[in-house]
């Protein structure tokens, strides 16, 4: 058996990672990875920016309080992003801009001919959109490294290829079964297992809570004529795609959930024909080639808000899960949140004047 710890965290992607990051130097940690690597799944494979109002009201307090921390630690770099509609759209635009106004996000009402200037080939027919001037790229490996080596440096141990087999209750503790064939000793398990959050919730016998992966794909493509390196991030206002210039290539998707099994996702080549239909139907740039295709996995709970907390049921499991797509965007404050309701006790001002209640596992008892 492994020597004692005072927190278990499943899971070394971002949720993991930037937990134990914050953790680390209140107790001894150890970070659990099934993979050979860490961040292998919905880390590794995300497209993520940070925009205000991506994931919707219930998420910008999150993201509004992480934008600061990603800026000053240089993991963001500046893009914008377009809402676009058409006409029989705009009282749905001119609705998502005043609510998000009324927030505080940064954001404003655009006519046609200020999307133009920005999306060279815009066909006719989009007339309106929203624009987030201060929407960004995010380095996500960069962020993701930068919560490990945090997170080693306080203290915290991280072993890969060890997923949870099985967890025992012990006295006020667990006992717990890795897949490398070792056992480990801790007082609280952290559910930070993405895509596999239910499923550790019934290994440590609590109740899940309906945690659904939803599959994403994104294709990188070769457009003729190939668009500005500072076009901004262009979504649809009714979800239907969105696109953004990478490296000299477009990143497309279709904006699929498909609901999954917890998995090594893999793109469908009929979702990317579906991106690209729909891309061609708002710009007339021709797609040259699809280079590569990849998919994700994200994963919801029930309300599609987050969740943090002990469990209300089963003693000693904390759940840090349900990031959907936006776990990357809120990284710093949702870690800071998760901490101190953890440890019991504030550990950053990144999630000050945050309300956790919303976010707690026992909103769905």
């Amino acid at each position: 058996m492994r020597s004692q710890v005072d927190i278990a965290i499943v899971g070394a992607g971002m949720a993991g990672a930037s937990l134990a990051a914050m953790i680390a130097p209140h107790a001894r940690v150890v970070v659990l990875e099934a993979e050979d690597r860490p961040g292998y799944h919905a880390t590794g494979r995300s497209a993520a920016f940070w925009e205000e109002t991506y994931g919707g009201p219930g998420v910008y307090p999150l993201t509004a309080a992480s934008g600061p921390y990603l800026r000053e630690h240089g993991f963001l770099g500046r893009r914008g992003a377009l809402n676009i509609g058409r006409d029989e759209d705009r009282p749905k635009v001119e609705a998502f801009v005043r609510k998000f106004a009324e927030l505080g996000a940064g954001i404003e009402f655009f006519e046609r001919d200020a999307m133009e200037a920005r999306v060279p080939g815009l066909l006719p027919g989009w007339t309106c959109a929203s624009w987030e001037p201060e929407c960004s790229d995010i380095d996500v490996a960069g962020l993701h490294a930068h919560y490990l080596s945090l997170a080693q440096k306080a203290g915290a141990e991280l072993l890969t290829k060890a997923g949870l087999i099985a967890a025992e209750r012990v006295g006020a503790g667990w006992t717990l079964s890795l897949a490398d064939g070792s056992t480990l000793a801790c007082d609280t398990i952290v559910n930070a297992a993405g895509a596999w959050a239910d499923e550790v919730a019934r290994i440590a016998g609590a109740r899940p809570l309906g945690i659904t992966p939803l599959r994403r794909t994104v294709a990188q493509l070769r457009t003729s004529p190939a668009v500005p390196a500072d076009m901004p991030l262009v979504l649809d206002i009714n979800g239907q795609f969105y696109f953004k210039p990478e490296s000299g290539r477009i990143w497309l998707t279709p904006y699929d959930e498909t609901p999954s099994e917890p998995c090594d996702a893999a793109p469908e080549e009929l979702d990317v024909a579906i991106a690209i239909d729909r891309m061609e139907r708002a710009v007339d740039w021709k797609v040259e080639v699809v280079e590569r295709k990849w998919a994700g996995l994200r994963s919801f709970a029930p309300d599609r808000l987050p969740v943090y907390g002990f469990d209300s049921v089963r003693e000693g499991f904390f759940w840090c899960a349900g990031q959907g797509g936006f776990g990357i965007q809120t990284a710093p404050a949702a870690a800071a949140l998760a901490a101190s309701l953890l440890l019991g006790r504030a550990v950053a001002p990144v999630a000050d004047g945050i309300e956790p209640a919303p976010y707690l596992p026992g909103r769905f008892d």
